[in-house]
């Protein structure tokens, strides 16, 4: 199921955010005792962030049952001005009380191939060999259609098999770290935060377009059982 969400600018949309992650994260851990999110690198991701390391939102999270997972990483060292880990360290997660061990982040300064599979252990450990099941991913859509780092043209669009993968992006001329489809449409709640007139056409194509998500990876998230929301500004919605 899909739903738009039209905000009239990029910090009512990060506002918006929060407030679905507050939402979301209560009753996850009345019922399930934790809350995993898996985070999203770029601006508009990172306006939500920093929101939520301060009030009203920051007491109004449960932050010791909170696990903070990755949706995607550069393949670059933690500390790198790139490294998505170091963007949310330095937005959030340095600030509010989450506990060390449940930060899990994915390891962007080893081989992209050991860094993957190291990364879908984890998710095996934490969630058992079905196909976990997060709370929440939040997404981003680049002006090229492209989502996590599953980018235009590359074989990671129809992976089936792993959870997560190491791949050459031809384009970057860069290795990202990202979850597959299966994983990500295994999701209870995907949010897509999309931000500025530079999406406008890719959002209108991704959304109303004929699918082909070679062209268009965004299009490839279709939660099997769980709910897909886009978070847009006007700016991002004009072509709508």
């Amino acid at each position: 199921m899909s739903e738009v969400r039209r905000y009239s600018d990029a910090n009512h949309l990060a506002h918006a955010a929060a407030e679905l992650l507050v939402a979301l994260s209560k009753p996850a851990i009345a019922e399930q005792g934790r809350f995993t999110v898996a985070l999203s690198g770029g601006s508009t991701p990172k306006a939500l962030y920093q929101l939520l390391a301060r009030e009203p939102y920051a007491n109004q999270i449960e932050w010791p049952h909170v696990h903070i997972f990755w949706g995607d990483e550069r393949c670059v060292p933690a500390d790198h001005p790139d490294s998505n880990y170091r963007m949310a360290r330095e937005a959030f997660l340095q600030y509010v009380p989450l506990l060390p061990e449940n930060i899990h982040p994915m390891h962007g300064d080893i081989d992209p191939a050991q860094a993957s599979a190291e990364y879908e252990q984890q998710l095996r450990i934490f969630f058992g060999n079905g196909l976990p099941m997060f709370d929440l991913i939040l997404l981003g859509m680049g002006d090229d259609g492209h989502t996590a780092s599953l980018f235009p043209g590359t074989a990671a669009i129809h992976e089936q098999n792993r959870w997560v993968i190491g791949h050459y992006v031809e384009k970057l001329e860069t290795w990202r770290l990202t979850l597959t489809p299966p994983v990500i449409n295994a999701a209870a709640q995907v949010a897509f935060l999309v931000a500025g007139k530079s999406k406008a056409e890719r959002l209108r194509d991704v959304l109303k377009g004929p699918y082909q998500p070679d062209v268009l990876p965004a299009q490839i998230v279709k939660p099997t059982e769980g709910r897909v929301v886009w978070l847009v500004d006007e700016e991002a919605a004009t072509l709508l």
